[in-house]
């Protein structure tokens, strides 16, 4: 069963260079003032990051696209994805919403932990910012962090999507990592495995198969 993480956003903000529906405007943005729905972030277990807006659909952006095409940046309160479709850049910037700015911190943190099983988030200290700045506004230098601090050199630790041949070498242990959360999500429920793996160990086919599946990964390791 799929599941998935909420959280409220006070603004949210879309740029599309040459886009007709800004007039003339740099940013469309959205917000959940008066009489408005409120703006709910949505991260999917399958990977999806999803706006809604009552029952508007402001963005759906897929997560395991990889780190060369979609970039994810926290400052503060506000989190920004800059990605491309269909060969057009776009940028997105959402606020968070909180009773005190420290919440409003706090919240977008909590999304950036949960972001950051599927991708790599650059961030920057919290600096000084108007009170009333707008998603479109906020801008400065980002350092970058990752998911965690390898000890010593061995194994490395590696971020967002990995190549066919360093996910070979992984598996066939010849290169030591600590795979992304991403490669660590699976469909199958707690408990499902083991009556699956006794099934196929029954199964005389299966150990030539496994050899098959050894030998490929052998060929993947020396193209």
């Amino acid at each position: 069963m799929t599941t998935s993480q909420a959280w409220r956003l006070k603004r949210y903000g879309r740029f599309v260079p040459g886009c007709g529906e800004t007039r003339g405007k740099s940013w469309k943005v959205f917000d959940a003032n008066g009489n408005k729905p409120e703006i709910v972030l949505t991260i999917v277990e399958s990977g999806y990051l999803l706006v809604l807006q009552g029952q508007q659909s402001l963005d759906t952006i897929p997560l395991l696209c990889g780190s060369d095409t979609l970039k994810a940046h926290q400052k503060s309160d506000n989190l920004m994805f800059q990605f491309t479709v269909k060969g057009v850049g776009r940028i997105i910037r959402m606020q968070f919403d909180g009773g005190s700015r420290a919440e409003a911190i706090k919240e977008c943190s909590s999304a950036v932990e949960k972001l950051m099983e599927y991708m790599p988030v650059t961030t920057q200290d919290d600096a000084s910012q108007p009170r009333h700045q707008s998603p479109a506004e906020a801008s400065a230098p980002l350092i970058q962090v990752g998911q965690g601090t390898a000890v010593g050199v061995e194994p490395e630790v590696v971020q967002g999507s990995l190549s066919i041949k360093r996910l070979t070498q992984h598996f066939m242990g010849e290169r030591a990592v600590t795979l992304p959360q991403v490669y660590r999500h699976s469909s199958l429920a707690q408990g499902d495995l083991e009556p699956i793996l006794r099934i196929c160990l029954l199964d005389p086919s299966f150990h030539a198969f496994v050899e098959k599946v050894e030998g490929e990964l052998q060929k993947l390791l020396e193209e």
